[in-house]
């Protein structure tokens, strides 16, 4: 049952749209309901429509309501049997529903979609306290686990009853009937609020461009951006070049372009996204989600929504999450501070009389990484397309784990997107997964995976379809697409969460995959992103799309020596926002006035300088106020994670980063799930706890 309970809370970003009509045809006729008669299963994108997508959810709860009044009304004793794994059984239907339309109105939404989502939004949320403040489906819970001690389960079943009873009381089953029904109003206005930020941010996203035309203001922009910039003027009928608040599109602006005034339209434009008073002002949104958090926490008998969202983390504590924060802020503020020495020179030099501002930094980074290190982006590009990174991926893949991918010809939610199937060293099949690599205005910002079908053996063997979700530069008339190294290192982060996914060997869905905690779930897609810059792996993929040429020692000496640079900046500017999320979710009051104002101080109490800003300002935080809600009091956990990631690639260091019986106990940690607490399987990975002196010396903040 968790499974569903979790995809009513993914609400994820869309933007406001017309009134769709009902669909008349029949539930037999619902491409979403019937039998899915394509290669393993996978969804028919071909057949849904827009239409669909209502009538599905509605059938669909209505056959989960009804799943549920069996397990109350079931007159047997209860039993696992039929109480915790028929609630595993339960609402497959929706699950299958909801997967589908929040995989595609993420990636590519429209008009009709995004009326669905906000309709539906209060309708899930409400459907998923119906079950979880149930008392009588509770009351046969509570019954299996009270004689827990007796049963002879094994150890995932274990797990899986303890969760289970877990998830019902954390969900405020014990609370009187007056604090429940404030309860589901609340969350309620949630699921409403979260939907109308994702809105908001994405119609600012997508509102604001610049028009170039004269090419001097584009400096060293690479060739392949320039042709994208070209392409995205074309599309929208302008004669010149156009930059978008889309990062493939504004980051290489802010890098390569002279214009000083420019950069500042651009990073300004970025920066204000849902704070420009107009309709998309996010503001009032997120102060009145950050009182609602506060309320239902405190309605659970917890001081603050951190608290709450805490103690089923790793970190279990704000206290510990502050601590951690800490030890690494200090270290990282230093450099940073060195770091703006360094550029501001360099803008003298330049002969510019003025403070450094945000709108300078990545652009004279770039000049004194070019002088540095002769590290030059646009010599680095033509060795990182897009389809050889994949393949140097899936290459990665064979030798860790002796998986093979095959493209299959299966239906997809757009032209752009490849699929693959999966298949062990002995051609068994594994799974599918499916890719969808370039920026679009109807896909959301960022990168992410998804999960259409999690891995399950309670009825039978069912294997995993998972998607990996991307926002690169869009291949043009004359240039395929050409990723930043940076944009490569994404890549290889999603393809981990998606091997999470895909190497699950689990009993129960609830535990299968990426069912872990916030502050482990992030361990492996970074732990993929170590091996992306070995020059074994280098040598594997890295390949110039015209030439052939693999590429040369001395550019991966100077990618090895460049490594740590600018780390102080990237430190910083992520912690700023960790920083930011802790502070709305620690907050004691329901009270508050001015979310701007309160930025602001939490920013200052931490000495953040003012060349930096925050990675997501709040009023473009999509990870705790428009998306998944368990982000919220969790965007510590990619440095958390990089603890465990930077420690674990050390046993492969060790021995071979291709060691075989180093990948053998790494496969083992990932196809447990959720079956274990996230530290239990680490040790048994890694024979002891995590240290925190690699990721320091990772990031350069320790010799």
């Amino acid at each position: 049952m968790k499974q569903f309970l979790a995809a009513f809370m993914l609400i994820l970003l869309v933007a406001t749209g017309c009134q769709q009509n009902q669909n008349e045809t029949t539930m037999s006729d619902n491409p979403l309901l019937a039998k899915w008669d394509t290669p393993f299963g996978v969804p028919p994108f071909d057949k849904i429509t827009n239409e669909d997508y209502k009538p599905a959810f509605e059938t669909a709860m209505a056959e989960h309501k009804a799943e549920i009044e069996a397990i109350i009304s079931n007159t047997e004793e209860p039993t696992f049997a039929n109480v915790i794994e028929d609630l595993e059984r339960s609402g497959s239907a929706l699950s299958r529903v909801a997967r589908v339309f929040f995989a595609v109105n993420g990636a590519n939404t429209n008009d009709a979609l995004k009326e669905v989502a906000k309709e539906m939004a209060p309708k899930l949320s409400a459907h998923g306290d119906d079950i979880t403040l149930n008392a009588d489906l509770f009351k046969r819970v509570d019954a299996v686990y009270s004689k827990k001690e007796s049963l002879d389960l094994n150890a995932e079943q274990q797990r899986l009853l303890e969760e289970t009873y877990k998830g019902f009381v954390r969900s405020g089953i014990n609370l009187d009937e007056a604090s429940q029904t404030r309860l589901r109003e609340i969350n309620g206005e949630l699921a409403a609020l979260a939907q109308q930020f994702g809105e908001n941010l994405l119609n600012e996203t997508n509102d604001m461009k610049v028009l170039v035309t004269n090419k001097e203001d584009l400096g060293d922009l690479p060739v392949s951006l320039v042709a994208a910039a070209a392409q995205e003027a074309k599309n929208n009928d302008k004669e010149g070049l156009m930059f978008s608040l889309q990062r493939p599109s504004i980051n290489p602006f802010l890098q390569y372009s002279p214009n000083r005034e420019l950069r500042k339209q651009l990073f300004m434009g970025y920066a204000l996204r849902g704070d420009n008073g107009n309709k998309n002002d996010n503001n009032e949104i997120l102060s009145k989600m950050a009182s609602l958090r506060t309320e239902r926490a405190n309605l659970k008998g917890y001081k603050t929504h951190a608290d709450y969202i805490l103690s089923d983390n790793m970190a279990e504590t704000p206290t510990r999450v502050y601590e951690f924060l800490d030890k690494v802020w200090a270290p990282a503020l230093e450099v940073s501070k060195k770091e703006r020495a360094d550029l501001q020179e360099m803008m003298k030099e330049d002969g510019i009389d003025d403070e450094l501002k945000g709108w300078d930094w990545r652009y004279y980074t770039t000049k004194v990484r070019k002088e540095r290190y002769d590290y030059d982006e646009e010599v680095m590009r033509p060795y990182f397309e897009f389809t050889a990174v994949r393949k140097g991926i899936f290459m990665l893949a064979n030798q860790l784990f002796g998986l093979s991918f095959t493209p299959i010809d299966a239906p997809t939610w757009h032209p752009d997107q490849q699929v693959f199937e999966v298949k062990e060293a002995d051609g068994t099949h594994l799974g599918v997964i499916y890719l969808d690599f370039f920026a679009r205005e109807s896909k959301r910002g960022g990168a992410w995976m998804n999960s259409l079908r999690s891995q399950s053996k309670l009825d039978g063997d069912v294997t995993p379809i998972v998607t990996t979700n991307f926002n690169f530069p869009a291949p043009t008339e004359n240039s395929p697409s050409l990723l930043s190294f940076t944009e490569a290192s994404t890549m290889f982060h999603e393809f981990g969460h998606a091997l999470h996914g895909l190497l699950s060997d689990v009993t129960y869905i609830s535990l299968s995959g990426t069912n872990v905690p916030r502050d482990f779930v992030e361990f492996p897609s970074q732990v993929m992103e170590n091996w992306m810059s070995e020059p074994e792996v280098l040598k594997l993929y890295a390949k110039h799309y015209q030439t052939g040429e693999v590429i040369p020692d001395e550019l991966i000496e100077k990618i090895t020596a460049s490594g740590k640079f600018n780390q102080g900046f990237s430190t910083v500017e992520y912690m700023a926002a960790a920083y930011l999320d802790m502070g709305w979710h620690t907050l004691e009051t329901t009270d508050i006035q001015n979310g701007k104002e309160f930025e602001n101080n939490e920013m200052t109490r931490i000495g953040l300088i003012e060349e930096i800003i925050p990675r997501y300002r709040s009023t473009y935080f999509s990870h705790i106020f428009g998306g998944d809600p368990s982000y919220s009091s969790g965007y510590y956990s990619y440095l958390w994670s990089e603890v465990l990631d930077a420690d674990a690639f050390q046993a492969f260091k060790e021995t071979s980063i291709f060691d075989q019986e180093t990948a053998k106990k790494y496969r083992k940690l990932l196809s447990q799930g959720g079956t274990k607490p996230g530290m239990e399987l680490y040790v048994e990975f890694r024979g002891r706890e995590p240290e925190i002196d690699p990721l320091l010396k990772k990031r350069g903040l320790m010799d």
